[in-house]
């Protein structure tokens, strides 16, 4: 018996260990050369792990959310029938889930009666955490990748075709008087991956970090008249705006006048490092949770220019494509719920960053205008602060800068 040992590999920045978020494999598998094995996960990117031969999966070495030493044994792949060429389907004994199979050294007996298993579908972390979402099985969904890799294109052609998701409705989604008479379940879910580093971060985020929040109302009439105005325009010519990049831009002017906001602070080293360049954090909602993609130096940015940078960013985190650089290194940090924004909120501070900016939804509300209740489209600023380095007269009156360059918008575009 030929064995080959594939470890777990060494991903950079002196990181010691990973978390294995996904086995793609299981005990028994027949497996080609470049087919995927397992989700590793940092700090700052999930990393899919193939296999450089081809060859029968012998043993696993560990479970979903364990930490794993770098250079330690991850696979054990059995080459001895690697020769004879890879087939979809294979005759193989029912394998143990992840969770149940043999850890390393000692790899799981294959049983004598065999049953009819396809390989497991070839795709990226970010695609499976979106056709789970969708309830779509990957194994009814045609490939056109590389070596079988289903891409985001074959996900978005199977859900135009309308087919029907895998998973079973909600107990809500049944009629009345027969939900009513199903027995009560549950479901353990286990926190790994992305979602687990969320939760660390967050956690640690609140632990560390005393935070105070800040609420304040703008009126955003001018501002959406004169966006209306531009897209206009330049409609068909250039970019279409959102709001997006006239708060990047009121951003950006209000950190010129208030430079302790866009900064970092090292509590342990005792050490507050002031920015000169604003690397604006926008918090990004993916279907494999919370990401915060950075628009570098958004300074040198026009309008146009930043709504581009913006979108291709989100597209990015949306499609699992975004490089380490691109989520590191913000100084200050923008969350928005678009529609879902409430009336207001208190975000959680990006962690080693001293400020959030949270964007409310835009609503029409009866306001005073020179003696007369009008209605006028409002909006809230729902931010937060770190109380260690921000005083709250310091966090208002940055904010009160959000508020002026917002309600007179042809201050943005002066100095």
């Amino acid at each position: 018996m030929s064995i080959h040992v594939v470890k777990v590999p060494d991903i950079g920045e002196g990181i010691a260990e990973v978390e294995l978020v996904a086995w793609h494999v299981q005990v028994g598998d027949v497996v080609a050369e470049d087919q995927a094995l397992a989700d590793v996960m940092t700090d700052k990117a999930s990393v899919e792990v193939p296999s450089p031969r081809a060859g029968t999966v012998q043993a696993l070495g560990g479970e979903v959310g364990q930490m794993l030493a770098v250079g330690g044994e991850l696979v054990r792949i059995d080459l001895s029938g690697a020769a004879a060429p890879a087939v979809a389907l294979r005759a193989v004994a029912a394998a143990p889930r992840p969770a149940e199979a043999a850890t390393l050294p000692t790899a799981a007996a294959v049983a004598a009666a065999p049953t009819a298993r396809p390989l497991r579908p070839i795709a990226s972390p970010a695609l499976r955490a979106r056709a789970w979402e969708l309830g779509i099985d990957l194994a009814d969904v045609r490939a056109s990748g590389s070596a079988g890799r289903i891409m985001q294109a074959d996900l978005d052609a199977y859900i135009a075709r309308g087919a029907a998701p895998a998973r079973p409705l909600a107990l809500s989604a049944l009629p009345g008087p027969r939900a009513a008479a199903l027995p009560d379940a549950t479901h353990e879910i286990k926190i790994v991956g992305l979602r687990r580093k969320i939760a660390q971060k967050m956690q640690e985020a609140k632990r560390r970090i005393p935070h105070y929040s800040y609420i304040e109302e703008v009126d955003v009439g001018e501002l959406e008249a004169l966006r209306a105005t531009l897209n206009a325009k330049w409609q068909g010519q250039r970019a279409h705006l959102t709001l997006l990049p006239f708060l990047v831009r009121a951003i950006v002017l209000a950190a010129s006048e208030h430079p302790q906001l866009n900064a970092r602070f090292d509590d342990e080293a005792g050490v507050l490092t002031r920015h000169d360049a604003v690397h604006l954090g926008i918090a990004t909602q993916t279907d494999a949770g919370l990401l915060v993609p950075v628009l570098r130096d958004a300074r040198a940015l026009d309008l146009w220019a930043c709504a581009a940078e913006v979108a291709r960013l989100a597209e990015a985190a949306r499609a699992g494509k975004l490089v380490r650089d691109e989520l590191a290194g913000s100084t200050i940090t923008l969350t928005s719920l678009g529609r879902l924004g409430g009336i207001a909120s208190t975000p959680v501070i990006n962690h080693p960053e001293v400020a959030i900016v949270g964007v409310n939804r835009i609503v029409q509300r009866p306001v005073i205008r020179n003696g007369a209740i009008v209605a006028r489209p409002m909006m809230n600023l729902s931010s937060s602060f770190d109380h260690r380095v921000v005083d709250g007269a310091v966090g208002a009156a940055f904010v009160q800068s959000l508020r002026e360059s917002l309600e007179h918008p042809a201050s943005l575009f002066i100095g």
